[in-house]
């Protein structure tokens, strides 16, 4: 196994939103990478053998560096290339970024999980029987974007202003994720507005469109794709 197009390769699967966030960054900052598309129920050995926790984004540089966590990724890819359109962050804006992503990456996903996939969250045992309850858990993360539209009332059309940045793009994912579990519920919900308009700017963006593009599944011996392509 080698790096044929003498780029980083990277391990992706397209729905997942830690290696959205990961492939945005990269098509933000104008960068190539080979990329290999996972059947998650199929992984592939060499991912696997290089990363043993067995989640992507996994990306392999050409001098053997694994990088397997999706924020990682992001910081790669904008430090290649710092992409001309993001807002470059003062010290105090840093640290709500970091923040924010640390909320979203803790209990908003957690209680996001047990949201959409409950079924996955019940249990049933010959002392215990827990039924997860899907609404208990979209109110805490409706709490959380609740914050987040103050905040893009105050700031204009993205986080920190009119201007998208690093925040947006790694938090952006997952808000669309949550929206995918209930639509009609979201779209209906008052007190949204900003955030819908937030979401609906990344929905409909071209950077969206590219980093969304489908893949065949890849296999060992298959011709390597660049990716964006």
């Amino acid at each position: 196994m080698d790096h044929q197009l003498g780029l980083p390769v990277l391990y992706t699967f397209r729905r997942c939103p830690y290696a959205m966030r990961a492939r945005l960054a990269i098509v933000a900052a104008g960068v190539k990478v080979e990329v290999r598309e996972l059947v998650l129920r199929a992984k592939p050995a060499h991912m696997l053998e290089i990363s043993p926790k067995g989640t992507v984004p996994v990306l392999w540089l050409p001098d053997g560096t694994v990088i397997d966590e999706s924020l990682d990724v992001m910081r790669w890819a904008v430090a290649q290339n710092f992409p001309a359109d993001w807002l470059t962050l003062n010290a105090g804006q840093q640290q709500q970024r970091d923040e924010w992503i640390a909320l979203l990456d803790g209990e908003f996903k957690r209680n996001l999980d047990r949201y959409k996939y409950p079924h996955r969250y019940h249990v049933k045992t010959d002392t215990e029987t827990y039924t997860c309850d899907p609404l208990e858990h979209r109110a805490v993360c409706e709490k959380i974007l609740v914050q987040w539209n103050a905040v893009l009332e105050q700031q204009g059309l993205y986080l920190f202003g009119n201007k998208p940045s690093f925040a947006d793009y790694a938090i952006l994912p997952f808000v669309r994720q949550f929206r995918i579990a209930d639509e009609a519920w979201f779209d209906a919900e008052p007190g949204f507005d900003a955030l819908k308009n937030w979401l609906d700017t990344f929905l409909e963006s071209d950077l969206l469109e590219q980093t969304m593009v489908k893949l065949t599944p890849w296999r060992p011996g298959d011709a390597p794709l660049t990716f964006p392509g």
